[in-house]
């Protein structure tokens, strides 16, 4: 999709193709709609990261608390969204023993009990081990850092959602 095209959706349309670039926000696109022209990917990017970084901690976490556990429920009862159901196998999260399976719910949970909100890593750019890795690692980090650093993952998520919807179109042509 070129962006004469993005710029040229209507508020509606802009906010359905893009509602969940970030997982379960269409506010966000929402927001950053008026914006336009975008001078390309890269500024729609800009204007999503830069909304998000805005927003106050309680905005952040709810951001954050949209996501779904890893391996977790959404996954096993089959209400994930697409693009969360293809992150998490990309990773190895649908594919997990019953070992691997109780030991994700298990820190999960301890991390939910820890900071409030779900754990959050990019897992398009992750193995299964790397997730594990992590989310044990970052159990140790205090509150203020761990909302950071989750919502440093929501950008990393929210510029592959980005790209696929609009070089998709592009990559077609090749």
């Amino acid at each position: 999709m070129e962006i004469n095209a993005v710029n040229a959706l209507t508020y509606e349309d802009f906010v359905k193709l893009f509602g969940n670039v970030v997982e379960k926000c269409p506010l966000i696109p929402a927001a950053i709609w008026s914006y336009r022209p975008f001078k390309d990917l890269a500024d729609i990017e800009a204007h999503m990261r830069e909304f998000i970084h805005g927003l106050p901690d309680s905005g952040k976490e709810g951001v954050l608390r949209c996501h779904p556990d890893l391996a977790g429920r959404d996954l096993q009862s089959g209400t994930l969204t697409r693009e969360s159901q293809e992150e998490q196998s990309r990773a190895g999260m649908t594919t997990l023993d019953s070992a691997e399976s109780l030991h994700m719910s298990s820190l999960n949970t301890e991390y939910k009990e820890r900071f409030g909100f779900p754990f959050v890593i990019c897992a398009r750019l992750n193995s299964k081990a790397d997730i594990v890795r992590q989310l044990s690692e970052r159990l140790n980090n205090d509150r203020a850092t761990e909302r950071e650093r989750a919502i440093e993952e929501v950008t990393k998520i929210c510029s592959l959602r980005l790209r696929n919807i609009v070089l998709s179109d592009i990559q077609t042509k090749l």
